[in-house]
Parts: structure tokens; sequence; C-alpha cells
């Protein structure tokens, strides 16, 4: 079983919404997309609750869904890059 690394983004955001901080989760995103070289106007940011295991760190794993607004497919990598959790 593959250890969960606290300090990708998934995880970064799933803490935040622990602590009662989901309100800045959009901006933490938008950031980690203008780092990927990305617009983060051209991505509508959607946040998914998912069940986690018994004891883990976190109570909810937030899985994050990208977007695009013009309606293009937005890049595989991507997208399983901003919920890699190892």
């Amino acid at each position: 079983m593959s250890r969960i690394n606290p300090h990708t983004l998934q995880m970064q955001i799933s803490q935040m919404f622990d602590q009662g901080q989901s309100f800045f989760c959009a901006i933490k995103v938008q950031d980690w997309l203008k780092e990927q070289n990305e617009d983060p106007n051209a991505y509508e940011i959607l946040f998914h609750p998912q069940p986690t295991p018994p004891n883990a760190k976190v109570k909810t794993l937030i899985s994050i869904e990208l977007r695009r607004r013009d309606g293009q497919a937005v890049d595989p990598w991507l997208q399983e890059e901003i919920n890699r959790s190892c």
C-alpha cells in the first residue's frame, strides 16, 4: 500500500476543507495551474468529497475536477496530476 504524501495538492486541499478554509481552495488550485503554465481563467474548478480509510489524517479526501470553459477536453495528464496522492 502506498503512503500518502501530505504535500500533494490534493492533500493540501483536503486539509483546508477539514480546517474550514474551503474558501481559499480555488485560489490554491489557480496558483497550482499557473505553476503548470496553464491559464487558471480557462478552467472551472470543482471539488468532490471522497471517503477515506478509517485511520486517515483527513476526515474527507477531496477530489479536484477541472473543466475547460471553452468546452474542450482537459489534458488527462493535468487532471491526473492535480489529484495525485503520492
